[in-house]
């Protein structure tokens, strides 16, 4: 790559990654696109994904680390339910056509934009739900799947667990925010890293730029969603989602992948 398209990949990885520390998930809404759109092949496009995504963990740790404390329970469901779920994802995919993948993935990317817009008050308030012993094995189950999803599709698969954690067990917005950030973002999509990168291949010369941008907008975006929350973010990342999706369904470009 050359100095623009390299200029042009690190703005690209750097908004996808603060708008997905805001707003709980959805960089791969924008970055994983990006680069089939700059003509990588659906599997490396998500191992490359995948190994970048790890900084926007790196970067949220740095910046929730000295405001948030995690409750053990949860980090151990989420670690023991959702990483051999994206494990399995990461094995499943590279088996899928990459014109049925684009497909599920405009799917499953138009389903979240809808779903958020129909919730436009989810997660304002703590209120706990769900922390008895059947409460969280639903909840594992139901994390379990979002691995898989993760591990696979990886479109706004973060945001999912976000919205999970609100709806199920009762979170606020920002508490549930910063167990994605950290315990998907760095743990899950490591796994899914290591995964893909066994079975697959990741385009190497383009992972500096893209762990740069991800690790300081995972650091400002995180930053952001402490000092100001996210209502003002989420409208337009509803209309991302949505045209994103028309893209990847109806687009001429990904018809030729």
């Amino acid at each position: 790559m050359n100095l623009l398209e390299q200029l042009v990949l690190f703005l690209v990885s750097l908004v996808a990654n603060t708008f997905s520390a805001f707003s709980g998930g959805g960089a791969g809404l924008i970055q994983f696109p990006v680069l089939i759109f700059l003509g990588l092949s659906f599997a490396v496009a998500l191992a490359t994904h995948k190994v970048a995504s790890v900084a926007l963990g790196m970067g949220a740790v740095l910046r929730y680390i000295s405001s948030s404390h995690l409750e053990r329970k949860f980090v151990i469901v989420m670690l023991l339910a959702g990483m051999p779920g994206v494990v399995l994802g990461g094995n499943v995919i590279l088996m899928i056509p990459d014109r049925v993948a684009i497909f599920a993935l405009g799917v499953l990317t138009g389903g979240l934009g809808l779903y958020s817009m129909f919730k436009p008050s989810l997660g304002l308030e703590d209120k706990p739900e769900h922390r008895d012993t059947k409460g969280y094995i639903i909840g594992g189950l139901a994390l379990f799947c979002l691995g898989v999803l993760n591990g696979s599709l990886t479109s706004g698969t973060g945001l999912f667990v976000t919205i999970w954690l609100v709806s199920w067990f009762g979170m606020d917005y920002q508490r549930a925010v910063a167990y994605t950030l950290i315990l998907v973002g760095l743990f899950w999509n490591g796994a899914g890293a290591v995964t893909l990168g066994l079975l697959g291949e990741i385009r190497w010369d383009w992972i500096p730029v893209l762990l740069l941008g991800s690790f300081l907008g995972g650091y400002l975006g995180s930053h952001l969603a402490i000092k100001h929350g996210s209502r003002w973010i989420k409208r337009a990342f509803e209309v991302i989602t949505i045209l994103i999706a028309i893209k990847l369904i109806w687009g001429g470009t990904f018809s030729q992948v």
